[in-house]
């Protein structure tokens, strides 16, 4: 395809492609060594929690397919692409011996990459807890986040002469909300002081990777991928504002500040001593926190949080909640996926880049997922045998406007990923909502097709704009 001027011109070098991870890609769950993620002990023993009770071994063959789908990436336009090592195929007893059919097929995976024009990026840590470290209390325990650091310092032993981008965790929020909080995802607890445990000792367990990583002297970055979801007050009176800024610290700069700048937010750390939730923090956790920054951020944005000052108060023997001091919020006039239940705010995006330039010194990152899942889009199949996902181009293209008018006004953004390349296997919702640019038929075959969104994603990179 012939190079042109774009309207909306993005820098020489940018990243187009896609993320995935390993659990939800490579299938071969009971194979060539691979032992038990939370999530096959979970599905064996509550297959109803599961959409149409598929679980963890459908996804979507990759560990079979993975030359085939990389020549699809290239069809599709991709300069890069991200997913994960499963540690529990590497390493499956969480310590100790490592799986030489695990090192050969990941070795196999970036070496495909390469030998196509993809830069692999590589991740650590995606939700996937091998079940025999959840036996010994996930990220609660201390000798847990040891084994993490080992396993990570195997990766960067095994992979780090040819991947120069690594990631330590995904989304590291999430297993804390989701696990800890509103029991939705396996161990399903509801202990906010637990789950404040699992976030300090996450970050602890980062910190040390990227320790290990740096005393390497590999030739690469390494960084974090954080979900940053802004949170909107419902007005400008002081108390929603105020309920919208302290939403902001657990759900965002808890994260963000000990990765970027090295501490805590003071007023997070307030809060937490006020409500009796602070987590046991360990001689020497603090000191390792503040002296390994990252290289290199993730954002993966996909809807804002909207909330208001809270309307009734919390009896005082609740245990704490976040929502104890604030109220979600629902804009009446939002814009809205109507298959995912998600507010689509494009413009969000840009507010992340700025807040990033002028809060966080401008550090280098990239936009690691965004996109817009689908239920029931073989209905958008058309004549020629392919799903025209027009929905999916728009959504795209207004999401880049506000990259482009970001980078525009100085942001130093690197790149776009989109979730997802393929449909994928999507934790307990499995394969209701449909992300890819390419489309997976889920039978024994699992043939690809391209989507018009994977067409038109093609031209997006080759003429590094629209």
């Amino acid at each position: 395809m012939k190079k042109t001027i774009q309207k909306y011109q993005f820098p020489s070098g940018f990243w187009w492609g896609s993320a995935a991870s390993g659990p939800q890609t490579e299938g071969a769950a009971h194979e060539d060594g691979r032992k038990q993620s939370i999530w096959d002990y979970w599905y064996s023993k509550q297959p109803n929690s599961f959409h149409n009770q598929v679980g963890p071994e459908h996804t979507s063959n990759f560990y079979y397919l993975f030359k085939e789908d990389i020549q699809l990436m290239k069809k599709t336009g991709h300069n890069s692409f991200r997913t994960s090592i499963q540690w529990s195929r590497l390493i499956p007893d969480g310590h100790g011996e490592t799986n030489e059919l695990a090192v050969r097929f990941y070795n196999e995976v970036i070496d495909e990459l390469l030998a196509n024009g993809i830069e692999p990026f590589i991740n650590l840590y995606h939700f996937d807890m091998p079940m025999c470290m959840q036996a010994k209390g996930g990220w609660e325990s201390i000798e847990v986040v040891d084994a993490y650091v080992r396993y990570a310092e195997t990766c960067f032993r095994l992979f780090g002469d040819r991947v120069k981008y690594w990631f330590t965790f995904n989304e590291p929020i999430v297993p804390v909300e989701a696990g800890y909080l509103y029991n939705l995802h396996y161990p399903n607890i509801i202990d906010f002081k637990r789950g404040a445990q699992v976030a300090h000792n996450t970050i602890v367990a980062h910190s040390k990777a990227v320790e290990a990583y740096k005393k390497l002297k590999l030739d690469g970055k390494i960084g974090i991928i954080l979900n940053l979801t802004p949170s909107y007050p419902r007005s400008e009176e002081e108390r929603d504002v105020k309920a919208a800024h302290i939403s902001d610290l657990f759900f965002n700069r808890s994260f963000l500040d000990p990765v970027t700048k090295g501490h805590y937010p003071k007023e997070l750390i307030e809060i937490l001593k006020e409500h009796d939730v602070i987590p046991a923090i360990q001689k020497g956790d603090l000191e390792v926190i503040h002296a390994n920054s990252i290289d290199l951020l993730g954002v993966n944005y996909y809807q804002p949080r909207r909330v208001k000052a809270k309307e009734e108060k919390v009896m005082p023997e609740t245990r704490f909640m976040p929502e104890h001091l604030y109220d979600p919020y629902i804009k009446p006039d939002r814009k809205i996926n109507p298959h995912r239940g998600w507010e689509i705010c494009e413009e969000v995006i840009y507010d992340i880049m700025i807040d990033i330039r002028d809060n966080y010194s401008n550090i280098p990152f990239f936009i690691s997922e965004n996109g817009m899942g689908v239920e029931g889009e073989e209905k958008f199949r058309n004549l020629e045998g392919y799903i025209e996902d027009n929905y999916r181009i728009e959504f795209v293209q207004e999401h880049l406007k506000w990259v482009h008018k970001g980078l525009e006004e100085g942001a130093n953004c690197l790149g776009y990923h989109l979730w997802t390349f393929m449909d994928n296997w999507s934790w307990t919702n499995a394969y209701k909502n449909r992300y890819g640019l390419v489309e997976v038929e889920i039978n024994q075959e699992f043939q690809r097709t391209i989507k018009k969104s994977g067409r038109w994603f093609k031209g997006l990179s080759e003429n590094n704009g629209f």
